[in-house]
């Protein structure tokens, strides 16, 4: 009995939808428009992290070694440091990599004094998994053997930090208002489909049907409306991003900066799931706030 009693309330949800074409056609399209604009945000905010991620990772430090060490003590050295937590990468630069580096800097001419004496020390470049432990790792790198000075730019990492935790609020900020504005829309909207069968609703009321019978077919019905616009959202967010990243944006960026952008295809798990779970979660509370002023005895 209660398999039929669900099937029934599904039904009646997929009914409502197919009847009233006009609330149904105006949700989808509002809804659409929401998710649109919060999927262009989202997309925005996900490329941000990710070139911000990617900046951090090249952040780090340099481990200079002490001068006339042996190619066994230098193994080491790079083996201790990985041994060190949240040490990602370890990129020896050795004594003539250091020197040629800096004659590209600073001219062959300002370095022929130290051409018979390279007075440049071989290191490691490393870098980090979490630059919030740059203390933590350089005070542990320091007391390695064979390890010289180490030279770091906190001044650069704190500001990294700083932007990136600056950006991920305000996208989160604009992420949860986009939410809240898509729920007070799809509120509103199948409030106009409610407030049509008003006397139906009343009939059944007076028939004796509890409030959760008189209420789960307009959450299903909320739950297809939220559901296809996800899919149409997706569809159309996918083709533009695509056409404008993948062709525009990408090769401007990449050829200024050298920084990549997340293709579609490598965000679209994410962006499928927000995408259901939004839409679902928004038409659900959407058709219950709807509901309510009718419900109430």
């Amino acid at each position: 009995m209660r398999y039929n009693v669900i099937g029934y309330l599904i039904s009646e949800g997929f009914r409502n939808v197919l009847k009233n074409k006009k609330s149904t056609i105006a949700s989808l399209m509002i809804m659409c428009a929401t998710m649109l604009i919060f999927g262009l945000f989202f997309l925005v905010g996900e490329n941000i992290n990710y070139m911000m991620q990617g900046l951090e990772k090249e952040q780090g430090m340099s481990v200079f070694l002490k001068k006339g060490i042996s190619e066994e003590e230098i193994k080491k050295v790079e083996e201790d440091i990985k041994k060190v937590p949240y040490v990602a990468t370890t990129t020896f630069v050795s004594e003539e990599e250091a020197f040629n580096t800096m004659v590209e800097k600073l001219g062959q001419r300002l370095m022929e004094t130290y051409q018979s004496k390279n007075p440049l020390k071989a290191s490691f470049m490393v870098t980090l998994t979490d630059l919030e432990q740059l203390d933590l790792v350089q005070g542990q790198i320091s007391q390695i053997e064979n390890v010289n000075n180490i030279e770091a730019r906190p001044d650069v990492i704190d500001t990294l930090i700083n932007v990136a935790n600056g950006i991920r609020f305000i996208s989160t900020g604009i992420l949860v208002l986009l939410v809240i504005i898509s729920i007070f829309i799809i509120a509103n909207t199948i409030k106009l489909t409610v407030h049509a069968r008003r006397k139906e609703i009343s009939i059944m009321k007076y028939v004796g049907a509890t409030n959760g019978f008189i209420r789960w077919p307009f959450i299903v019905e909320g739950i297809i409306i939220g559901i296809v616009s996800a899919g149409i959202s997706i569809a159309l967010l996918g083709l533009g991003y695509n056409a404008l990243v993948g062709q525009i944006v990408t090769s401007i960026i990449t050829t200024m900066s050298g920084i990549k952008l997340l293709t579609f295809s490598e965000v679209f798990p994410l962006v499928i799931t927000v995408y259901l779970v939004l839409g679902m979660g928004v038409g659900a509370l959407g058709s219950i706030i709807s509901m309510k002023k009718y419900l109430e005895v």
